[in-house]
């Protein structure tokens, strides 16, 4: 978790940056605002998974890391492409990820605060 953590919150501030600074004058605003969203989904589940990564390990919370892993590269992936012009028929896959990082909060639920 700490690993995928790393990966996705310095890659989401590397996107964040190139929204910001690289599509700006080449997308339309509402481009770069699904951009800015999937870069703050992509970025507050990063945190998510580096607080789980400092929890004292239970294999039960392997499936919220791999359901924020996955969410990400569905939701925030999709959110991505759309933005920089692919098909609308990919937004399709869009819920399925947004369920995906649904899926690993409500897992959450099976635990009691320690």
């Amino acid at each position: 978790a700490f690993k995928a953590a790393a990966l996705l919150g310095g890659s989401a501030v590397l996107a964040g940056a190139f929204g910001a600074h690289g599509l700006k004058a080449l997308l339309s605003e509402q481009s770069l605002e699904v951009w800015r969203t999937a870069v703050l989904y992509q970025f507050f589940h990063a945190l998510a998974l580096l607080v789980i990564s400092g929890l004292p390990q239970q294999k039960a919370w392997q499936l919220s890391v791999w359901a924020w892993i996955l969410g990400v590269l569905i939701f925030c992936g999709s959110l991505y492409a759309l933005a920089l012009g692919a098909p609308s028929k990919l937004g399709v896959i869009t819920p399925i990820g947004g369920l995906a990082l649904c899926l690993g909060w409500f897992n959450l639920l099976r635990f009691k605060a320690q």
